[in-house]
């Protein structure tokens, strides 16, 4: 693969994009073009984009370093933002010149677009991380050159499985959760019917968005790291010895770069790959919730006022059951004696209510989202990974510069001196 072009899609994962763009354009000098599909109006609002949520950021200081003021030629030359969104046919793609050049030219996609809220609605879900990713088959099928496509997905895609999890694909329509098929069709139809009869009722746009999201909650914000270094929550159902499969964007985006080497020659290859430390390198909840407490005690939030905000360790309940004993105690319990002496009192007391049942909807709303993660009892093999690390220690590959073995972390490391920072001060508004 010296020499190639490649379609990349910018959606929600914009950080795994940046690492993955950087460091394409950095080690591949060769790259012959690569078509970066941005959900924008038009070839402005792409580029715009483009460079605000990815080519600005610190982690092209290095390329800066290399190319100086020559870099934003350099870019424009390499790369091509095209608007599009894969939520539609042909990528929503509306310039057919461009479109049947990128067909003419392409020979590698790499599908890493995806909405990954879990509050989001269920016909936005629907669309991109299902009908997005046949739209993106189909499109990389007509293109002529087509060696190979990447499509990147959370390994929990796997539902609420045990054990040890295999590297294999599912059938199409097979269920993680439920003992029958899935219809996507049917899923469709399902969606615009509600959306109908909820235009028909002039149902306010708010409530739409309400109840798409609560539909994907039956069919199917902050993270509670940042909501209890901010004091918002101080609590949570999880069984403490519960392992959480974490992976560095950048050893994700080394993964794929080496996927994409090996199967380079192979187009028939249908490969999948778990890039996870669950098997190899676990890190259990009360590893985090000392890391987490140890940071946000040295290094505390500060509020909107300027205040410091002081944490204490999670109260930990090992079942759903007493969190839900715990929280009408601590919470829903008072909660209702103020509002009754909140009327009492001629509502002197509403935006201390408020604020309360704010808080108490934010923690049972990261409840009922995390809930699968905090008691997952699986483990996700990675021998299809192994083997592909042992083929790029065999072949002289630098380990440094395509490093994506997971046994290298050093969590507490990890945790105090990048993951936590980074999360404040990229992510967190």
């Amino acid at each position: 693969m010296e020499s190639f072009s490649v379609l990349q899609f910018l959606k929600d994962k914009t950080i795994l994009v940046t690492v993955f763009v950087e460091k394409i354009l950095r080690i591949q000098p060769n790259l012959k073009k690569l078509y970066l599909l941005i959900r924008a109006r038009d070839d402005k609002s792409a580029k715009q984009r483009m460079f605000r949520e990815v080519i600005e950021k610190d982690l092209f200081r290095v390329l800066r370093d290399t190319w100086g003021d020559s870099l934003d030629s350099f870019i424009l030359e390499k790369v091509a933002a095209v608007p599009g969104d894969i939520s539609y046919e042909d990528l929503g793609i509306k310039d057919s010149n461009l479109k049947e050049e990128m067909c003419r030219q392409i020979d590698l996609v790499v599908n890493v677009a995806a909405i990954t809220k879990f509050d989001e609605r269920y016909d936005a879900l629907l669309d991109t991380n299902t009908m997005g990713a046949f739209h993106v088959l189909s499109f990389a099928k007509n293109c002529t050159k087509m060696q190979m496509l990447v499509h990147l997905s959370s390994a929990y895609a796997c539902g609420e499985k045990s054990g040890l999890i295999p590297e294999n694909s599912f059938t199409m329509g097979e269920m993680l959760k439920w003992p029958r098929q899935l219809d996507i069709m049917a899923e469709k139809k399902l969606v615009e019917q509600k959306l109908n009869q909820l235009q028909t009722t002039g149902a306010a746009e708010d409530e739409v968005t309400s109840i798409m999201k609560d539909l994907g909650m039956e069919r199917t914000i902050d993270s509670p790291l940042i909501a209890y270094g901010k004091g918002k929550i101080d609590c949570l159902p999880v069984n403490s010895q519960t392992i959480f499969d974490l992976i560095p964007a950048d050893m994700v985006v080394n993964s794929m770069i080496m996927a994409m080497v090996a199967n380079a020659n192979n187009p028939s290859s249908q490969m999948i790959y778990h890039v996870g430390s669950s098997l190899r390198n676990p890190i259990q909840f009360f590893q985090i919730h000392e890391f987490v407490f140890h940071y946000f005690t040295k290094n505390p939030y500060i509020d909107k006022y300027g205040n410091p905000v002081i944490v204490g360790k999670f109260k930990v309940l090992d079942s759903p059951a007493k969190f839900h004993k715990y929280m009408a105690v601590r919470s829903v319990l008072p909660l209702k004696v103020l509002k009754l002496v909140n009327l009492v009192l001629c509502r002197r007391f509403d935006d201390i209510c408020n604020e309360f049942n704010r808080r108490l909807k934010l923690v049972m709303v990261l409840v009922n989202l995390y809930k699968p993660y905090m008691f997952f009892q699986g483990i996700f093999d990675d021998t299809n990974s192994e083997k592909l690390r042992r083929a790029m220690r065999e072949s002289g590959v630098e380990l440094d510069s395509f490093n994506f073995d997971p046994k290298s972390i050093d969590w507490e490391d990890y945790f105090l001196n990048v993951h936590i920072p980074g999360l404040l001060r990229y992510v967190v508004k």
